[in-house]
């Protein structure tokens, strides 16, 4: 069997798609459509691979949007961190939160351009009840205890010592790779009123200044095709944790306007911790309840819940059990692989913490939440540009973790547009699973709420089940192939679901994967 090398495979119960329930975007009571699984442990490089085909996990719970028929179809986005250049909206808000550090300086009215507000990325992850009734269902059985008996043999993950605490002062400007830099941030963003939202069908606004600028750096690298010049870097090569100083003439890295240096008497201190979430560390324990009251506080103010709602235990079920296992490779990054929260310590309280999944290929944002009074540093947009930084860092060590997830893209609902502004970034197509670059999707999602992004008609998934019988099935404490587990079933709805399981999963994580039966 193919499971991952020296540790438990992946343990999942598939719920095929059985109604149509109310969208969180288009308040459509009958519109949102979604096949799902409860994943009682799930292994990093199965997640990635997932993802890669349009899943998505809340808590425990991963599900798939049905494309074809949900009436706000989610497409998976990613940003290239390497390629990436902060755009002027960008660095306003990275020189605001410098300026509210060094001076204290808190800027007057409201910013109706820059997104701050979080936005619940899907229907799902507000939807506690069914959540809670799959927990029951699912987590509560004695499947954790069958399956630890069956699989003592197959050998069980040694004991990792726990990571040390990631830490990161905004004053620091060398980062060392266990600081803290990712803060989620995929989902902070407030929602911009109707006819108001860019359109990014189309070039963003360029200054006569800036297109100079630009002129004349093209200029520049006419004259010296064969090497770098005035900043410019060969496409692929990866930039430098460390760019050397900058010339008057040429813009600021990412890193430059992140980690600009503070005066010795600044008004605030920020620091950006990186606790691992699950299994909890013993720093993710010491500041649970402080981070609790932190969400709360959020819903509230921001998502208008009542004071009683959502509690501790909905809060942990949602944000911080995860079945990621943790993986501390010696090629991975320092900080190992898993499910982490980024917490964003100001003057020694938290006002925002980014939950956040490592994983192979890429960081993958979770959701954001934060103090409401700290609404005016667009802490959303914030800790987007620190999570796509923080890739960049981790990349340095792992070359292969070079992309940052940032969710759904949803073009027909104008207020998760968004995601789209941080470039260069690719959508995944739904029928072939190919990243294809946002531009090219833009001119056909304006025609069309669902499109298949790849243009060759004669493309196929690659990694489509061919061979269902080899779908790794557990059974009465057995594993077996899925052809050997039919041949004792007589029900044709279970076979039905088995066979749409393996088509949404892939042919990989099928024969990876453990797929539970009662």
């Amino acid at each position: 069997m193919a499971f991952c090398a020296g540790g438990s495979p992946s343990v999942v119960e598939y719920f095929p798609s059985e109604d149509f329930y109310r969208c969180g975007y288009c308040k459509n009571e009958l519109g949102s459509r979604s096949n799902g699984m409860w994943a009682h442990s799930m292994t990093v490089q199965d997640y990635q691979d997932l993802i890669d085909r349009g899943w998505r996990r809340s808590g425990k719970y991963v599900y798939k949007p049905v494309m074809n028929q949900t009436c706000c179809p989610q497409y998976t986005i990613r940003c290239r961190p390497l390629q990436f250049q902060p755009s002027k909206s960008h660095k306003k808000v990275l020189k605001k939160m410098l300026k509210f550090l060094a001076k204290g300086e808190i800027p007057k009215g409201s910013c109706n351009d820059e997104p701050m507000d979080s936005t619940v990325d899907d229907a799902v992850t507000g939807d506690f009840a069914l959540i809670n009734k799959l927990d029951i269902q699912c987590d509560l059985k004695t499947l954790s205890d069958d399956l630890k008996e069956s699989l003592e043999s197959e050998g069980k993950n040694s004991k990792k010592e726990e990571p040390h605490e990631l830490l990161q002062s905004q004053d620091f400007v060398g980062e060392k790779l266990d600081s803290g830099e990712p803060s989620h941030s995929v989902k902070v963003h407030t929602v911009p009123k109707p006819g108001k939202g860019a359109d990014l069908s189309k070039p963003p606004c360029r200054k006569a200044k800036e297109i100079r600028k630009e002129r004349k750096r093209l200029k520049l690298m006419q004259q010296n095709p064969a090497g770098e010049h005035e900043g410019f870097q060969a496409q692929g090569q990866p930039p430098s944790l460390f760019p050397a100083k900058a010339k008057s003439n040429q813009p600021k890295s990412l890193e430059d306007l992140i980690f600009e240096s503070l005066p010795e008497d600044a008004s605030h201190k920020l620091e950006v911790r990186v606790v691992r979430s699950s299994p909890p560390s013993s720093q993710f324990k010491a500041t649970l309840l402080e981070s609790y009251q932190v969400y709360k506080r959020y819903q509230m103010v921001i998502h208008k819940n009542s004071p009683d709602t959502p509690t501790e235990s909905q809060f942990t079920r949602f944000l911080c059990t995860s079945p990621l296992e943790a993986e501390t490779p010696p090629n991975g990054p320092d900080c190992g692989y898993g499910s982490f929260h980024q917490q964003y310590w100001l003057d020694g309280k938290i006002i925002a913490v980014g939950v956040i999944d490592i994983l192979p290929n890429c960081v993958s944002s979770v959701y954001l939440y934060y103090d409401p009074d700290y609404s005016f540093l667009s802490l959303g947009v914030y800790s987007a540009l620190r999570e796509i930084a923080f890739t960049r860092q981790l990349h340095e060590k792992t070359s292969q973790l070079s992309y940052y997830y940032m969710g759904f893209y949803i073009h027909s609902c104008p207020k998760m547009r968004y995601k789209g502004q941080y470039r260069p970034s690719d959508l995944l197509c739904p029928e072939t699973y190919v990243w294809v670059p946002i531009e090219q999707c833009l001119p056909s999602l304006e025609n069309s709420k669902y499109c298949r992004f790849n243009q060759d008609p004669e493309a196929v998934d690659e990694d489509r089940s061919t061979e269902p019988d080899r779908v790794q099935v557990f059974h009465k404490r057995a594993i077996m192939p899925y052809g050997v587990y039919k041949k004792h079933q007589k029900d044709p709805s279970e076979e039905a679901a088995v066979l749409q399981y393996a088509s949404l999963v892939g042919q990989k994580c099928s024969e990876r994967m453990l797929l539970f039966r009662n």
